[in-house]
């Protein structure tokens, strides 16, 4: 009479091995393998998306040269929430320019002599030489945020800044400066996946501040403030353009576009597409005819 194979084991390579193990393990293995070929398409995904962007950085490399050769000083400022895209965007813009004729600025909190000095004092000394384009990674315009929000600046010194920022910057421009103004805007939704994403990422933990910790708590009021300060500093001579950040590839691409657009250099590709996107870059002014609506339609901004 033949014995009958246990059913809780499977003899593999001439060992009895038990079968919920082998299954245990297989399960692993195949969780492996999906996990992998998840990284490799994202691997791909980003390999695509930053080869899409190497056309407009040709043109910031050929852009550059022409500010140089024409001695233009160019300002770009960054701003926006936290966790709204900024720092990646100026990583892109610059990967590939002259080392020598850009330089990014992101100051700390000002020290006892820069609070009794002139506001825009510490920011002058960052400005550029002919030739040069400085990016500020947040500028002047904390007065208008940050330090509103959470009381670092009193309101006579918050009033003096909203009077007069836009006769500063139309001194800058009058000079010879090209000025651009971008803010990053992201909804509430994504600035929390993004910063769920920091606290759970050892190589991103080092983003988080303590003012980054209560941006959720305090949305409306930076809403306030988005609205008074685009209310206030959106002008002609120094508008704002909004960018929708969501998506970091097409805010990157799209700020890209808006910068090309601003430098009256000669295009290095013609037939590359330099129209925004209308669904991404919005006006200043239309931004906030949006945040009106908004208002009418639910009692509050909502972004």
């Amino acid at each position: 009479m033949t014995s009958q194979p246990n059913p809780e084991f499977i003899h593999f390579n001439g060992t009895d091995v038990k079968t919920d193990e082998l299954l245990t393990r297989l399960q692993q293995l195949e969780n492996e393998n999906e996990a992998l070929k998840k990284s490799e398409r994202k691997a791909i995904q980003r390999f695509r998306r930053e080869s899409a962007l190497a056309p407009l950085q040709a043109e910031l490399i050929h852009m550059q040269q022409y500010l140089e050769e024409s001695q233009t000083r160019m300002i770009i400022l960054f701003e926006g929430r936290d966790a709204a895209g900024k720092g990646g965007t100026i990583r892109r813009v610059t990967r590939y320019m002259n080392e020598k004729h850009y330089r990014i600025v992101a100051l700390s909190k000002p020290t006892q002599t820069q609070m009794s000095q002139w506001y825009f004092q510490k920011y002058i000394t960052k400005f550029p030489r002919g030739g040069e384009t400085v990016l500020f990674d947040r500028s002047w315009y904390n007065r208008a945020g940050v330090e509103r929000v959470f009381g670092f600046c009193s309101d006579k010194e918050y009033d003096d800044f909203i009077r007069g920022v836009s006769g500063f910057e139309r001194d800058l421009i009058r000079q010879g400066t090209i000025l651009i103004k971008l803010y990053f805007s992201v909804t509430k939704e994504e600035q929390a996946r993004r910063f769920d994403r920091r606290k759970n990422d050892p190589l991103r933990q080092w983003k988080l501040s303590e003012v980054d910790l209560q941006a959720q708590d305090r949305w409306d009021d930076f809403t306030h403030q988005k609205y008074e300060m685009l209310k206030h500093t959106n002008t002609t001579h120094a508008p704002w353009v909004v960018i929708r950040s969501d998506n970091k590839h097409l805010a990157r691409m799209n700020a890209m576009k808006v910068i090309l657009n601003a430098v009256p250099y000669e295009r290095l590709d013609p037939e590359l597409d330099f129209v925004p996107d209308p669904e991404v870059v919005i006006s200043g002014a239309r931004e906030l005819e949006l945040m009106e609506a908004q208002r009418l339609h639910s009692g509050k901004f909502v972004g």
